[in-house]
């Protein structure tokens, strides 16, 4: 089972992941773990990926899709994966969708965690009130999230239409409880 997790910064995908993870043996695949193995690696794909992160560009398509590539047929991935933080533009769907095809292999739910702004703002501020100064992350402000929400709707919200032509986008109310939305996505799995 393949699966591609999306939603806005803070909306709880990698917890969602993680329980994905325990409860149906698939992997969940980071895009910035890929690329720090990748580039510990030091292999031809290792040594572009350095060479970008280092100029601090964005990583082009083209290496994301050939480490994605490499990932996911390595035995961990024999039940499956999930991707959280990839695909990110409609291109970079296009593009996996090409790549997985190759390989006989082919996303099976696209769900997306959807969760108001304003609640994600919240959330955050919440947070933040609760930690103390060594616990906070310097990109963890209000701030820092609207900007962060302001990128995906304007380049990642766009794919949504790709994978609902597919047949394969699932909505997930993300402003229930962690447990609630860990049923719903159980739900979508087993097809209830």
């Amino acid at each position: 089972m393949n699966i591609i997790l999306l939603g806005p910064p803070g909306a709880g995908k990698g917890t969602q992941a993680k329980f994905l993870e325990e409860e149906h043996k698939i992997v969940q695949l980071s895009t910035g773990d890929m690329l720090r193995t990748a580039v510990n690696l030091g292999d031809q794909i290792g040594k572009q990926a350095k060479k970008v992160m280092d100029s601090g560009n964005l990583m082009p398509d083209e290496i994301m899709i050939k480490i994605i590539s490499q990932r996911i047929v390595k035995s961990d991935c024999l039940n499956g994966f999930i991707l959280d933080g990839f695909p990110r533009t409609t291109a970079q769907a296009e593009a996996l969708d090409i790549m997985l095809g190759e390989k006989d292999l082919s996303i099976d739910y696209v769900i997306e965690i959807s969760v108001d702004d304003k609640i994600l703002v919240d959330r955050i501020n919440a947070r933040v009130l609760e930690m103390n100064e060594s616990e906070r992350r310097t990109d963890d402000t209000a701030e820092t999230l609207v900007k962060r929400l302001g990128v995906y709707h304007k380049a990642t919200a766009p794919i949504l239409p790709h994978y609902k032509e597919k047949g394969i986008l699932q909505q997930i109310d993300g402003m229930k409880s962690i447990e609630e939305v860990r049923q719903q996505i159980n739900e979508v799995i087993s097809g209830a």
